[in-house]
């Protein structure tokens, strides 16, 4: 925008203003310098670029400028005042639109994730972010040993790593809890895939998990639902995969669909193990690294730092306690799904 397209009314008083102050030598009034912050926002909200609005005051001091000697300082320091106190009032509107788009931003994805929203009033906001809710949509979370806010080095990090990439693609990333999410549509698994990477590597080695891509407006909650499961199971299980995806976990919700079938199962298989000495814990561990394993004992003994002959009279303590081998393929199916509802559960830490 050049000069000649500022307005005049973003000028208005200010020849005046300088010649006066020229004659006189004063400093400009408290009103007026209030005047001048008020163009300057006015200015800021009509869409206009400062350095556009500076030129064009220095054009018209050009104009104006005195010709008696000795008020050329008093000029100068008018036009200095009169900027600077423009600039401002910008400045102040430029935050202030900032905060507005951030707070419209932020209550936007609370909205987007709670499902807090009409989803037709949410599909036309959705817009504005470049997402289109009539399409699939998959979500992305990251967890790291700290907490994470909009503008923190790791969001913008990963951001960066993403657009360099991608571009924007449709791509929103943001906050929420702590933790780092990104939202792409469904059919972009190369973004997920390198979303997972890059905030793997910027959290110093937290875990990601990815929703199933899920269609229609409320396909965005539903996948961030099934994120946040996978991070959950992901802690309860003691999982350690850096990238969990929410399908190949699916077969944990169906355990936990009847908690007190699963609590029937765990007690019914596992109860025995409390009476030994030690406790439960101990032979609980060695049935959760067997089964880990692949039934191998030597490798279910390196994982325990045990002897093969520890472990083996471990299982055979087991069977003697709960009547289920280990290492017989009809019991096993059994006493595995016992053991992963004991993890899911926390027993024998939490009473069932």
């Amino acid at each position: 925008m050049t000069e000649r397209e500022i307005p005049e009314q973003y000028l208005d008083g200010y020849a005046q203003i300088l010649a006066e102050v020229s004659a006189t030598g004063r400093r400009l009034t408290r009103e007026e310098l209030t005047s001048r912050r008020a163009l300057g926002e006015q200015a800021a909200d009509a869409g206009h670029g400062l350095r556009a609005l500076v030129s064009a005051h220095l054009t018209v001091a050009r104009t104006a400028w005195p010709d008696r000697p000795g008020s050329a300082d008093s000029a100068l320091a008018a036009v200095h005042q009169v900027i600077d106190a423009f600039s401002e009032g910008y400045e102040r509107a430029q935050r202030n639109a900032v905060r507005q788009e951030e707070a419209a931003r932020r209550e936007f994805i609370d909205d987007l994730l709670y499902g807090r929203s009409d989803l037709g009033r949410l599909a036309e906001r959705a817009e504005r972010f470049g997402l289109r809710l009539s399409r699939s949509y998959a979500v992305a979370v990251a967890q790291g040993p700290t907490a994470y806010e909009e503008g923190d080095p790791v969001p913008r990090q990963v951001e960066r790593a993403l657009i360099s990439r991608f571009g924007d693609r449709s791509i929103l990333l943001t906050t929420k809890d702590g933790r780092v999410l990104c939202i792409v549509p469904g059919h972009q698994d190369e973004v997920l895939a390198y979303f997972a990477k890059q905030a793997h590597a910027a959290t110093d080695g937290g875990r990601v998990a990815i929703g199933r891509a899920q269609p229609g407006p409320g396909g965005v909650v539903h996948s961030y639902e099934e994120a946040l499961n996978a991070l959950e199971l992901a802690e309860r299980l003691e999982l350690d995969n850096p990238v969990l995806h929410a399908a190949d976990l699916l077969v944990y919700p169906v355990l936990t669909r009847d908690r007190q079938a699963m609590a029937d199962l765990v007690l019914n298989s596992l109860g025995p193990l409390t009476t030994a000495r030690g406790g439960a814990r101990p032979l609980l561990d060695t049935l959760t690294a067997y089964f880990d394993s692949g039934c191998v004992a030597a490798e279910a003994a390196r994982r325990l730092s045990l002897s093969v002959r520890a472990l083996t009279y471990r299982l055979e303590r087991i069977h003697k306690l709960t009547g289920a081998n280990p290492a017989d393929a009809a019991h096993r199916y059994m006493l595995q799904t016992a053991v992963i509802g004991a993890r899911l559960l926390d027993w024998p830490a939490k009473e069932l």
